[in-house]
């Protein structure tokens, strides 16, 4: 079964965020178990952003999020965050084109 996880998080410093996911795609390139990803700006909510992440499975996800970079980004993240971090994992009962 298809999973997605998202990441919602507000902040005043998107171009270091930027950087730390730069490092952490260099970093596990080939190994990763991301299917697809997006990256979204709430309009309005002002620097307000939700990742939003697909795996082919929740095991696929968990593989990847039991990697050290995967860790070390979403230490990184929570410092460059004004806020907390939130983690939603969703299971894709139904798609539709």
């Amino acid at each position: 079964m298809k999973f997605v996880q998202t990441v919602e998080f507000t902040t005043s410093r998107m171009d270091e965020m930027d950087e730390v996911e730069a490092e952490w795609r260099a970093a596990t390139e080939g190994r990763r178990t991301v299917v697809r990803d997006m990256k979204t700006r709430d309009r309005d909510k002002p620097n307000t952003y939700v990742l939003i992440v697909e795996f082919d499975s929740y095991e696929d996800a968990m593989k990847n999020n039991d990697m050290p970079e995967t860790e070390k980004i979403a230490e990184g993240m929570a410092k460059l965050a004004d806020g907390p971090v939130i983690f939603r994992n969703l299971e894709v009962l139904e798609e539709n084109t």
